[in-house]
């Protein structure tokens, strides 16, 4: 004959009360643990969110034409962001332009993707890769037209400032 086993029941009354605080605290535990990696979530896609909006507003007030004669020198660059061209003169333009003070100079992006920067590069009648230099007033000082290096633009944008 076999022998048969035995159930895996606990068989007293402790036994199963230890299972039973186990089972609560393992429940317990996985909370916490949810409460947590919610938290954590919450504050993460917080911070996406404000890097995210910081972003827009800065791109936005990039892209705002009506900047160009607010009494500061301004720089304008007529802008297609498929164009590698251009990508490369925004990036020369802007380490160029870490190199002044904050508030001495305005850049302004005219995307000709657009209606707006379409209409500012018509009005000038300028190609894309191309920066228009205007003093405080809004006049136009000076058009620059192809790649520059960024110390090259520096010296340009210190000409417009000495005016």
């Amino acid at each position: 004959m076999k022998k048969q086993r035995k159930s895996a029941k606990p068989k007293d009354r402790k036994s199963r009360q230890n299972n039973t605080q186990q089972q609560v605290s393992a429940g317990r535990r996985n909370f916490l643990r949810l409460g947590r990696n919610i938290g954590i979530g919450a504050v993460l896609l917080g911070g996406t969110g404000y890097v995210f909006a910081q972003n827009f507003v800065s791109m936005r007030h990039e892209h705002d034409l009506t900047r160009v004669a607010n009494g500061r020198p301004t720089v304008v660059q007529i802008h297609d962001p498929q164009c590698s061209l251009c990508r490369s003169l925004q990036a020369d333009t802007r380490k160029a332009l870490d190199m002044f003070e904050d508030g001495e100079l305005d850049y302004v992006v005219a995307n000709i993707r657009t209606a707006k920067g379409k209409t500012f590069q018509n009005r000038y009648g300028v190609p894309h890769v191309t920066l228009l230099l205007f003093d405080g007033k809004g006049e136009l000082q000076e058009v620059l037209q192809g790649q520059r290096g960024a110390y090259e633009l520096r010296n340009h944008f210190q000409a417009l400032l000495d005016g």
